[in-house]
């Protein structure tokens, strides 16, 4: 008996192919060099993918190959809806940098909320909240990092600035700066 590849089999590697073509293609897209989102392509691929996962393919290792590329098929999903999310927003970190070449080339410094996210100024429970919420909004890994971490780096930080300032008291705010989180130290001195 030979090992003939089946109807599904053959699918499934047309899938395969389709599917790094469109992520291929979606990165194009993100960088400027294709003009428009590759809707066709994701719609092709999607309609296959819901009429397979709806269909029984009885070979194991078949439907083994079905769910990596359905997972890795909504994983790329994900990502991309949030990255058109962000261009919709005005968020995109690559299209707010050319906006800010655009501005400075014309000689007008870029506004700070382009590129920029404040937070208000407090300390504990808040800043631990308000840095986790922006490094998960940027991507950057938090596993680990707990409240008791991040203050013990402020403390630290508090301490040096008052030793050089001679300040009375820091406070810190968390910022946003070209895609990465930053902690902002504001010292005041005593009355």
């Amino acid at each position: 008996m030979k090992n003939e590849p089946t109807e599904i089999g053959e699918e499934l590697r047309m899938i395969d192919v389709k599917l790094k073509q469109l992520q291929r293609d979606y990165e194009q897209y993100f960088l400027g060099s294709r003009p428009r989102e590759p809707v066709n392509l994701r719609s092709e691929v999607q309609k296959t993918m819901i009429r397979l996962a709806n269909g029984q393919i009885k070979n194991t290792g078949e439907r083994f190959k079905f769910n990596t590329l359905n997972s890795q098929f909504l994983t790329y999903k994900r990502k991309w809806d949030d990255t058109l999310r962000k261009i919709e927003n005005g968020t995109y970190e690559r299209h707010v940098f050319k906006a800010n070449l655009r501005e400075r080339e014309r000689g007008v410094e870029p506004a700070p909320s382009a590129g920029r996210k404040k937070t208000p100024e407090g300390g504990g429970a808040e800043i631990f909240d308000s840095y986790i919420e922006a490094a998960k909004n940027c991507g950057q890994n938090v596993k680990g990092l707990t409240p008791e971490k991040l203050q013990g780096v402020i403390d630290k930080q508090a301490a040096a600035i008052k030793q050089k300032t001679g300040a009375h008291d820091v406070k810190f705010r968390v910022e946003v700066v070209d895609g990465k989180v930053k902690l902002k130290a504001k010292a005041t001195k005593a009355a």
